[in-house]
């Protein structure tokens, strides 16, 4: 009867094929190679529903085995379990498949070449390789090549034997890190000894500011403007209050002589230096234009360098920290119309002391370069005082000078406080009202 088959007899059993012994040609074999791994796959296949169902039986209650109909195949599965068949099948593939792959890492990997290590070793200088460190440094190298190249050979040979299986649910059981990626940007092929050699002599052949002349170029800058400022501030305060038409006067001047200055001193030996055939030497004809370029770019950085330690001078004057060199200026206090102010006025001081960084900017703005001097040409120097140091100029400035102001301020609205009402009118007001009252005698003493 049904309830007395077993599983060995309600299952049908799966023979492998027969192996074929016969001798055949080269494609003949890749065909029964072909035929036979289909086979085998189908064999595979079958052993796993095999299994699935065996479960599956095993599970059925007595009543389900009862009313089963031998032989239970895929087939017979009720489709409300059909997909718990399927993951039973899954889970068993997934099985055999960590089983195969222990197996398949247990078995040893061809080790790497000792003549690629020593290989590797040759590429590195003998200079990086003395010292007791350096050898423990690369011996922990070699034993992580090692590990890496053991570790990659185990990866390529269980990937070409194993086919992993395409389940969801199967990452999760098999946790593998990725493998090493090689350092973006990085080409390590061959060595960088003769790219470094050859970048090196053309830094040396195209990089000007190494030529003679530029040396010389910037001693005559140096000498010229170590000790020199366009305006000098530091003993006005010695001097005593000035008045601010005065400073925009004394500013002016003192920039349109410093000027005058330079242009007959420092550039008209940079002018003597390149009207000399050796200044040139060694620089070819297609190289003219970028050497000169050297030049314009190096006297502007000297300009440039002057016009900004001339600027950071004058706005230490104005430390709120330090105030014995502090500038002072003369200021009136003016009555007209009615009304008490300063003259200057506050607002006309503050732009006073911003011209003078203005004056500075505007200086050595038309120096031409050598070339075009040699050439009767009119390119002029790139001198301009960069933006960002105005501009702090200007708000250090701005700030030191309404903190100073504070105490000239408070002076003011005393004055206004106390007799601001004898000349807005006030009191003239309170007089006539006065004397239309008609008062008496006493009252007007």
């Amino acid at each position: 009867t049904f309830n007395k088959r077993t599983l060995r007899t309600l299952f049908r059993s799966a023979a492998l094929p027969p192996p074929v012994i016969s001798e055949t040609s080269p494609s003949q074999k890749k065909l029964l190679t072909y035929h036979r791994d289909k086979e085998q796959q189908e064999v595979l296949n079958q052993l796993l529903i095999d299994r699935a169902l065996e479960v599956y039986y095993i599970t059925m209650d007595e009543t389900d085995k009862r009313d089963a109909a031998p032989p239970i195949t895929a087939s017979t599965v009720p489709p409300t379990v059909r997909k718990y068949f399927f993951i039973i099948l899954s889970l068993t593939y997934s099985a055999d498949y960590l089983f195969m792959k222990k197996r398949v890492q247990r078995n040893p990997m061809i080790p790497i070449q000792q003549q690629w290590l020593r290989s590797m070793l040759a590429l590195v200088p003998q200079s990086l390789m003395k010292g007791r460190d350096r050898e423990l440094l690369t011996e922990e190298l070699l034993k992580e090549v090692v590990r890496d190249y053991e570790k990659s050979m185990q990866r390529c040979v269980l990937r070409r034997v194993l086919v992993k299986p395409d389940i969801k649910e199967f990452d999760k059981l098999e946790e593998e890190a990725p493998l090493p990626l090689l350092p973006l940007g990085l080409d390590f092929s061959s060595t960088w000894r003769n790219s470094y050699i050859k970048a090196k002599q053309q830094i040396i052949s195209t990089l000007h500011i190494l030529h003679p002349t530029m040396k010389t170029l910037l001693d005559f800058g140096y000498t010229a403007f170590f000790n020199f400022l366009l305006v000098d501030f530091s003993s006005s305060r010695l001097k005593g209050p000035v008045d601010c038409k005065s400073l925009k006067t004394d500013a002016s001047l003192s920039c349109s002589k410093a000027e005058e200055e330079i242009m007959s001193t420092w550039y008209q030996r940079v002018v003597g230096l390149f009207s000399q055939s050796e200044a040139l030497n060694g620089v070819k004809l297609h190289q003219l234009e970028s050497f000169y370029n050297c030049v314009a770019v190096l006297m502007s950085n000297q300009l440039k360098g002057l016009l900004q330690r001339t600027t950071d001078v004058f706005v230490k004057l104005f430390d709120p920290e330090d105030r014995s060199r502090l500038p002072l200026f003369k200021m009136d206090l003016t009555y007209d119309e009615n009304r008490m102010e300063f003259y200057p006025s506050l607002q006309d001081l503050e732009e006073a002391i911003l011209f003078v960084v203005d004056c500075i900017g505007q200086t050595l703005q038309n120096v031409q370069t050598i070339r075009a001097c040699l050439t009767g040409g009119t390119a002029t120097v790139d001198a301009e005082l960069p933006a960002h140091i105005a501009q702090w100029a200007k708000s250090t400035l701005t700030k030191s000078i309404r903190d100073n102001l504070e105490g000239p301020k408070e002076h003011f609205k005393g004055y206004v406080e106390s007799y601001g009402w004898l000349v807005d009118g006030t009191a003239e007001e309170r007089i006539n009202r006065f004397i239309a009252e008609q008062p008496s005698f006493d009252e007007y003493t």
